[in-house]
């Protein structure tokens, strides 16, 4: 059903209401010229009244157009379809007047169709190609000839009656034959230029308006890389701080403690060092809150197509440089071959090494953390566990939606971080608790298949 086609931007749509607007203006100009020329200059006899009936109702419609497109009514392309529908049945009824298929400008029944074809989407041009079609085969059988110029053979009856006669008759029909074709070529020869001229016209402004998208596209895409460069860069900036605030927080207690430990009235020269260590760190703590990513060298979800297993392993022993200590439980389970590919992405990465850190920080030394990965052609599935007193209801009601209330001395926005970078990348994170203990981040990722890698 036409209702069902999904409308353009409304802009375009008023767009095509105008130019169709003036479209017509030229076909009612071409109409009344050639109705002219064809009746006081030719000297043709055609149903004159019955023409101008139909430029007058042509000129009315474009009269309501003019007022439609003043009014802040929305316009649908169903709309847009409907008027060209009128000027399809406006150039049959012309046809029909003049000849019908006879007629040697008969081609005007293509320019509804390429002009559906360019405004509308591609079920509405089937519909104008059905109509059109329909209309011409029509013509071809009811339409009111041309009798001043269509040629007629005389009767050889009359031969045998009067010979003179014959052949006045038989001259005179060679005249009017001659005139006929002198008229039809005409015909045919105004008709290619103006449909030259026309499609001409079409073409030369469709590549203008396909230049100006593509700037458009091409702009929109740059502020996109921008805009994504600009959150990327925003999700590691604030994951630094998130990981820098535990540390800092640490050594401003640290800091403190010393400073209560060497007072200034005894260890002068230690507590003006001690001063500026606090200065700094009240410096790095407000640098922190505020931090925002600005354009850099490098983008920040950058990474290259790697094997999977060499990215997992990449993951792990890089956290294991900041945890050395912690047991790991280390299972992969694939279901296809082990040559699936991921984009390696920094924001990834630091997601993955930020729930082994807070899994590893809930479980005990001597359990320590579990990490399963299983994936098959097109997604993983990455379960991290703990053997800590697992998730409070609040956490997983939320689902990383909003940050979460800080512990300890930490900024607390880690786990919203990782939500955020993970359906950022299409994947899925769900949290849950176990009925032995402790908890569980699972994970779920899109692959790169053999197909998408050799498409790019």
């Amino acid at each position: 059903m036409l209702s069902h086609i999904d409308p353009k931007s409304q802009v375009s749509v008023r767009q095509n209401l105008k130019w169709l607007f003036i479209l017509r203006n030229l076909m009612i100009f071409c109409e009344v010229i050639l109705i002219l020329l064809t009746v006081h200059g030719l000297g043709i006899r055609l149903p004159e009244q019955q023409l101008w009936l139909v430029v007058l109702s042509a000129g009315a419609i474009n009269v309501y157009t003019s007022m439609r497109m003043q009014s802040d009514e929305v316009v649908s392309e169903m709309e847009i379809f409907t008027q060209i529908c009128i000027d399809v049945f406006s150039i049959a009824a012309l046809l029909y007047l003049t000849g019908g298929a006879s007629n040697p400008i008969t081609w005007v029944f293509l320019l509804p169709v390429i002009i559906t074809a360019i405004m509308l989407p591609q079920a509405y041009a089937w519909y104008m190609v059905i109509l059109t079609t329909s209309l011409y085969t029509m013509l071809i059988a009811f339409n009111i000839p041309l009798p001043s110029v269509e040629p007629h053979i005389p009767d050889p009856s009359m031969m045998m009656a009067n010979m003179e006669s014959y052949q006045m008759f038989q001259h005179m029909h060679e005249m009017n034959d001659k005139s006929y074709f002198s008229l039809h070529m005409f015909g045919m020869w105004f008709g290619f230029v103006f449909s030259a001229g026309l499609v001409g016209f079409f073409v030369v402004e469709l590549a203008r308006t396909l230049r100006v998208q593509e700037r458009s596209l091409s702009k929109a895409r740059e502020n996109a890389l921008r805009d994504e460069r600009v959150v990327a860069l925003g999700t590691l900036a604030a994951s630094a701080a998130h990981d820098m605030g535990t540390p800092l927080g640490t050594i401003a207690i640290v800091s403190h403690e010393l400073e209560r430990d060497y007072p200034s009235h005894r260890y002068p020269e230690l507590f003006d060092k001690m001063r500026i260590i606090q200065d700094q760190i009240t410096r790095c703590k407000e640098a922190l809150s505020v931090m925002s990513a600005t354009a850099g060298e490098m983008r920040a979800e950058s990474g290259g197509v790697i094997g999977l297993i060499d990215y997992l392993e990449d993951v792990i022993n890089q956290w294991r440089t900041h945890l050395p200590g912690v047991k790991l439980s280390y299972f992969l389970d694939p279901d296809v071959a082990l040559d699936a590919k991921i984009i390696a992405e920094l924001t990834l990465t630091h997601s993955l090494i930020n729930i082994l850190n807070n899994a590893a920080e809930a479980s005990p030394i001597e359990l320590g953390v579990e990490f399963h990965a299983s994936w098959d052609l097109d997604f993983i599935t990455i379960k991290i566990r703990d053997f800590g007193l697992g998730f409070p209801a609040d956490i997983v009601e939320s689902g990383g939606k909003q940050p979460v209330v800080s512990k300890k001395r930490g900024l607390g926005v880690g786990l919203f971080l990782t939500y955020s970078t993970i359906n950022r990348l299409g994947g899925v994170i769900k949290l849950f608790n176990c009925e032995s203990g402790g908890a569980i981040v699972e994970i779920t990722l899109p692959l790169l298949n053999t197909e998408t890698i050799n498409d790019e």
